[in-house]
C-alpha cells in the first residue's frame, strides 16, 4: 500500500490579498512538499481554503460598505485564481462557507460538548455603546498587556505572539468609531483546555517531527497555564453556534478554520465518489498529516486543533508535523499594505515569471530565523543560481548535443573516474534533496538542486568536451551522455520547486507524458543513447540588480492596478 500523506497549508484570511511572506510559509511550502510526495508515489492530498468568517471579514466589509458574503465571494475567487497562477497544486482549495465544512464544524462541537469539554457561562466583554455592538477580536485594538505593543488586537498580539481576550487590552478602543468601550455581560460557550493539558503535553513532547521552534513555543505556552477558551463570538458573520440557547452566536473563527483541514478532506473525497476515503488520512495511524504555517499560527495547530480533535473522542490523527516558518520581512520591516511595505502575490507575478519567485522564496525560506527581502538579494539569487548555474549548465549541454550530435544523446564508451564521480554525486544529491524535503528543510533542498547543476558545470569545465571534438569525439560524446543524465536528474528534482521550468525541460528532452506523471526515482534512470531531443530554449534571463529600477517597476505595477 502506498504511503498516505495529507499536506495542508494555513487557511488565509481573505480580507486582503496575501503577500509573499504569507505565501512562502504556507501555500508554497505545502505545494513543494505535496509535489515531492506525489513524485515519490505516495497517496497524497493537498487541502486548504479561504478563511472567510469572523471579524477580519466583517471589518473589511464595513470599510468597503458591502456585505461580508459579497466580499467573501469576490475575494475567495480572486485568491483561488492567484494560487492557481502560482501553480499551487491543491486537490481541494475550498472555503469556510462550504456546506460540508459548516455541517462538520457544528457536528464536531456537539460531540465535544457531549464529551463534557464545552460549557456555557456568563462573561464580561467589551461593548461599544456608540455602535451598539460587542467588540470581539479585531473589532477592538489597544495596548498589549504583555509586551506593550500599541496596536494589539482583541484576539492576538502580532508583536509577541500572545493570544488575547479583548478585556485584557490596555486602553482599548473600538476600531469602527475609536470610542472607548464599556464592559457588559454576555453568555458564551467555552472549551475547557485545562482538561486537555496532560494529553497535549504528551503529544507535543513525544512528537519527534515537530521542529524546535514549534515544540518550544507550544510547551512554553502550556506552562504559562491553559485556560478555558471561548468557542463562540457575538458577531453575525460566521457558522451559527449549534448549542442549545446559543441563538445569535457564531463560532470563533479559529475553531472554525482549523477544523477545515478535516472537512476539506471529506469534501474532496465526496467529490471523487469515495466518501469514506478521508478516513485513510485521519484515522490510519501510519498516515502523515503535514501542516505548513507561519510562526504566529503555531498555537492554533499544536494546541487548539489537537485539543479539538482529542476532545471529540473520535480517535483522529493529531498533526504529524507542523512546519512553522519565521517571518519574511521587507527591508527590515513587517509587511503593511497601507504603508506600501512588502510585495503582494498578484504584484509579483506582474513583474517576473512565477518560477523565479517560487525558487527564490523557497531557497531563502525563513526556517530558523526571520529573513529580509531586498531587490538586490532577489536579483543575485536569480542571476547566480538560476541563470548562471542551473540554466547555463542545462542550456550548454542540450545545445551542444543538438548542434554537434544531431540532437541525439550520444552513445558512451567506457566511463572513467570523472564520469562515474559526477553520476555518483548526482545520485547522492537526489537522495539528499528527498530527505531534506521530508524533514521540512525546503531551503536546503532547493539549494541541493542548485548543487546538482553546479556539479554538472564543474564536470564540463574540468573535462572540456568541446576541445575533444576534433581529437576524440567518442570521449566527448561520453561526456555529453553523462551530462545529459545530470540534466535528467535536475528536471525531476526541480519539479516541486519550478513546475513550469521542469515541464519545459521535460518536453525539450522529448520524454513521454509529463514530468508531474514521473517518479522521483526517474531522476537517476538514464536517458538512453540514441534518444532524440528537441531544440533547447534559454530558461532564464538576468535581472537588473538596481534597486531603484525595480522599485520603479513595482510602482508602475501598482499604478496600473490602481487605474483598473
Amino acid at each position: 500500500m502506498p504511503e498516505k500523506v495529507l499536506v495542508t497549508s494555513a487557511w488565509p484570511y481573505i480580507n486582503a490579498t496575501p503577500h509573499l511572506g504569507n505565501l512562502v510559509g504556507s501555500v508554497l511550502s505545502a505545494d513543494v512538499t505535496a509535489r515531492y510526495y506525489r513524485l515519490k508515489g505516495a497517496d497524497t492530498l493537498m487541502v486548504s481554503g479561504s478563511d472567510t468568517h469572523g471579524t477580519p471579514m466583517e471589518v473589511a466589509a464595513l470599510k468597503e460598505g458591502i456585505t461580508p458574503k459579497a466580499l467573501t465571494e469576490r475575494n475567495h475567487a480572486k485568491v483561488a485564481d492567484l494560487f492557481r497562477r502560482w501553480d499551487a497544486s491543491f486537490d481541494n482549495y475550498t472555503s469556510t462557507e462550504s456546506p460540508v465544512h459548516k455541517e462538520f464544524v457544528q457536528k464536531t462541537l456537539l460531540e465535544i460538548e457531549k464529551n463534557g469539554y464545552i460549557f456555557a457561562k456568563d462573561t464580561q466583554m467589551l461593548y461599544c455603546e456608540h455602535d451598539q455592538r460587542f467588540l470581539p477580536d479585531r473589532f477592538v485594538e489597544g495596548k498589549c498587556p504583555y509586551c506593550g505593543c500599541e496596536k494589539a488586537r482583541g484576539d492576538q498580539c502580532d508583536s509577541c505572539g500572545k493570544l488575547l481576550e479583548p478585556t485584557l487590552l490596555v486602553e482599548p478602543y473600538c476600531i469602527i468609531c475609536k470610542s472607548k468601550p464599556v464592559i457588559k455581560n454576555t453568555k458564551h460557550w467555552f472549551i475547557d483546555l485545562t482538561m486537555l493539558e496532560q494529553p497535549l503535553i504528551q503529544y507535543i513532547e513525544n512528537n519527534c517531527q515537530l521542529p524546535t521552534n514549534a515544540k518550544n513555543f507550544s510547551l512554553n505556552w502550556i506552562k504559562e497555564g491553559l485556560k478555558p477558551r471561548a468557542v463562540t463570538r457575538d458577531v453575525d458573520w460566521g457558522i451559527p453556534a449549534p448549542f442549545d440557547g446559543a441563538e445569535g452566536k457564531t463560532i470563533y473563527v479559529w475553531v472554525d478554520a482549523v477544523l477545515g483541514y478535516v472537512s476539506a478532506t471529506i469534501e474532496q473525497c465526496q467529490r471523487l465518489g469515495q466518501p469514506e476515503r478521508w478516513r485513510d488520512f485521519w484515522f490510519n495511524k501510519d498516515a502523515k498529516t503535514l501542516y505548513f504555517v507561519g510562526k504566529d499560527n503555531i498555537p492554533f495547530h499544536t494546541i487548539i486543533l489537537p485539543a479539538l480533535l482529542l476532545a471529540s473522542g473520535q480517535g483522529y490523527n493529531l498533526p504529524w508535523n507542523v512546519s512553522a516558518t519565521e517571518f519574511l520581512q521587507f527591508r527590515g520591516q513587517k509587511a503593511s499594505k497601507s504603508q506600501r511595505v512588502g510585495i503582494w502575490i498578484d504584484e509579483a507575478l506582474e513583474m517576473f515569471p512565477v518560477d523565479y519567485w517560487r525558487f527564490y522564496l523557497i531557497a531563502t525560506r525563513p526556517e530558523s530565523k526571520d529573513t529580509n527581502f531586498t531587490w538586490c538579494g532577489f536579483a543575485d539569487k536569480i542571476n547566480a543560481d538560476l541563470n548562471d548555474t542551473f540554466g547555463n549548465f542545462i542550456h550548454r549541454t542540450l545545445s551542444f548535443i543538438n548542434s554537434k550530435f544531431e540532437a541525439t544523446i550520444p552513445a558512451p564508451t567506457k566511463l572513467d573516474a570523472d564520469d562515474q564521480a559526477v553520476l555518483d554525486c548526482v545520485k547522492q544529491r537526489v537522495t539528499q534533496a528527498a530527505k531534506e524535503i521530508e524533514d521540512g528543510w525546503l531551503q536546503s533542498a532547493a539549494n541541493t538542486l542548485i548543487a546538482i547543476s553546479r556539479a554538472g558545470n564543474q564536470y564540463l569545465n574540468t573535462t572540456e568536451p568541446w576541445n575533444l571534438m576534433k581529437t576524440d569525439k567518442e570521449k566527448a560524446g561520453t561526456i555529453f551522455y553523462v551530462a545529459a543524465q545530470v540534466v535528467k536528474a535536475i528536471v525531476v528534482v526541480s519539479e516541486p520547486f519550478m513546475p513550469q521550468t521542469a515541464q519545459q525541460l521535460w518536453q525539450t528532452l522529448n520524454l513521454q507524458g509529463t514530468v508531474e506523471q514521473s517518479k522521483w526515482t526517474d531522476a537517476v534512470v538514464p536517458v538512453e543513447a540514441g534518444h532524440k531531443i528537441n531544440k533547447p530554449q534559454p530558461l532564464f534571463h538576468k535581472i537588473d540588480a538596481n534597486e531603484d529600477i525595480l522599485d520603479e517597476q513595482l510602482a508602475q505595477v501598482r499604478a496600473k492596478a490602481g487605474a483598473k
